[in-house]
C-alpha cells in the first residue's frame, strides 16, 4: 500500500526532462518515480548544452551537485567566413557543459531504486482521483500525478493529442563531437575558450567546447561540439533517415548510425561549403550524427493528473539554445507550484491549472523565437 504521507508522482522519460522532473519534485516533497523505455543507459543525443541560468536554478532547488566547474567557459563570439577571417568578434561570456554531464550528475542524484529502466509506457486510466500508469510489461503504476517528460516522441502526448505532431522545418542539424587533442592546431587555437559561428547561404555551422571523457575540463582533455544546419527537401530528408543498417529511422540518427555514403557526401560539402576551421571539425568526427529541425507545440500541457513537460509539450529550435532550459524552467516551476499542497490543503488541480497558464506563455515565446532566429539564419521563406 502506497504511503499516504506524501503525495506521488509517476515520471515517463529518463533523460533531462525526466530527471529535472523527478529530482524537483522530490525537493518539494513527493514520492516521485522515472520510467525509461530503453533498458540502457542513455547516450548522449545533442553533445553540447549552453549552461542557461534556468538549469543552475532549478539544479541548486533540487540539491544537485555539478562538477566544479560545471563547463568550459566562453569569452568571444567569433564569426568567420569561407576563408577564416573573423567578420565580427563580440564579448558574450557564457558556459557550455555537455548534456552527459547533467545526465550523469542527476541520475546519481537519485535513488537507484526509483529509476526504472525497459518499461515502455502504454496508456493510463483514472481511478477516482488516483491515475494509473500502464505499461507492456502489465505493470501499473498509481499516482496523484503522471508526467510526460519523454522528449518530442512523447508516447503521452500521442495518447492525448494525437494531432500534435512534429512538423519538418526544413532543415536538419549535423553534429559532431571531436576530442580537443584531435582537432589541428589551426582550427584548435581558433575555437578554444570562443563560441565561433560561420553564416554560409542557407546554412550556418556553429562550434564550443565541452567537457571531455570523466567530465574533464582541463585543457587538452576537452571535447569540440559542432553544429552545421544544412537545407533538405523532405525526399532527401527520408533519404538521409535510412541508417546504415538499412534501417528508416523516424526522428534522427544517433551517433553510429550514418551510413558511409553519407557521411563522404557530408566531408565532400564541408570542403565546398566550410572554412578551414569548419571543415577540419567534419574532416575529424568519426560519426556524425543528424537531427532534423521541427515545430511542435501543444495547445495544453495539463489533462487532469496528466501533464507534458519539456519537449513533449512544445520543442524550440535549437537556435535559441533553450530547450533544456524550458524543461527545467517547467519542472521547477512545477515542483514550486505543488510544493505545499499535500500541506497546505491547496488542491492540485488548482496548482496545476496556474503552472500550466504561465508555462503556455512560456513555450509560446520560446518557440516564436527558435522560428524567427531559424527562417533567419537559413534564409527561409515561409
Amino acid at each position: 500500500m502506497r504511503s499516504l504521507e506524501k503525495p506521488r508522482a509517476v515520471v515517463i522519460g529518463g533523460s533531462l526532462g525526466g530527471l529535472l522532473t523527478a529530482n524537483t519534485l522530490r525537493a518539494a516533497g513527493w514520492d516521485v518515480d522515472v520510467f525509461e523505455a530503453s533498458p540502457n543507459q542513455l547516450e548522449s543525443r545533442g553533445g553540447g548544452v549552453v549552461l542557461q541560468p534556468d538549469v543552475l536554478d532549478a539544479l541548486a532547488f533540487a540539491g544537485v551537485e555539478l562538477p566544479d566547474p560545471p563547463g568550459v567557459a566562453s569569452g568571444d563570439r567569433l564569426y568567420l567566413d569561407r576563408e577564416d577571417r573573423v567578420v565580427e568578434q563580440l564579448y558574450m561570456p557564457q558556459m557550455q557543459t555537455s548534456w552527459s554531464l547533467l545526465y550523469r550528475a542527476m541520475k546519481n542524484a537519485l535513488p537507484a531504486s526509483n529509476l526504472h529502466a525497459g518499461e515502455t509506457f502504454v496508456d493510463f486510466r483514472m481511478e477516482g482521483e488516483q491515475i494509473v500508469a500502464q505499461f507492456a510489461s502489465g505493470r501499473g503504476e498509481q499516482a496523484d500525478l503522471l508526467v510526460g517528460a519523454d522528449g518530442i516522441r512523447s508516447t503521452l502526448r500521442q495518447r492525448l493529442l494525437p494531432e500534435v505532431v512534429p512538423q519538418y522545418a526544413g532543415y536538419v542539424a549535423w553534429r559532431g563531437l571531436v576530442e580537443e587533442a584531435d582537432l589541428p592546431l589551426h582550427a584548435a587555437d581558433m575555437l578554444r575558450e570562443r563560441f565561433a559561428f560561420q553564416q554560409g547561404d542557407r546554412h550556418s555551422g556553429l562550434a564550443y567546447l565541452i567537457p571531455g571523457e570523466n567530465d574533464s575540463t582541463v585543457a587538452g582533455q576537452r571535447r569540440f561540439n559542432w553544429v552545421w544546419y544544412r537545407k533538405y527537401s523532405a525526399a532527401r530528408l527520408d533519404e538521409l533517415l535510412v541508417d546504415r543498417h538499412g534501417i528508416r529511422r523516424a526522428f534522427s540518427l544517433p551517433p553510429g548510425s550514418t551510413k558511409g555514403i553519407d557521411i563522404v557526401q557530408l566531408r565532400k560539402d564541408a570542403q565546398a561549403w566550410l572554412g578551414p576551421t569548419f571543415r577540419a571539425l567534419v574532416d575529424a568526427t568519426d560519426d556524425p550524427f543528424m537531427q532534423p529541425i521541427v515545430d511542435l507545440r501543444s495547445p495544453k500541457m495539463v489533462f487532469g493528473r496528466a501533464v507534458l513537460l519539456g519537449d513533449a509539450a512544445s520543442v524550440p529550435r535549437p537556435h535559441t539554445a533553450g530547450s533544456t532550459a524550458k524543461a527545467a524552467a517547467n519542472a521547477h516551476a512545477l515542483a514550486l507550484a505543488l510544493s505545499s499542497t499535500w500541506q497546505s490543503g491547496a488542491t492540485i488541480d488548482s496548482a496545476l491549472k496556474r503552472w500550466e497558464n504561465q508555462q503556455l506563455q512560456r513555450g509560446r515565446l520560446m518557440t516564436d523565437l527558435g522560428i524567427s532566429l531559424g527562417d533567419r539564419v537559413m534564409n527561409l521563406a515561409r
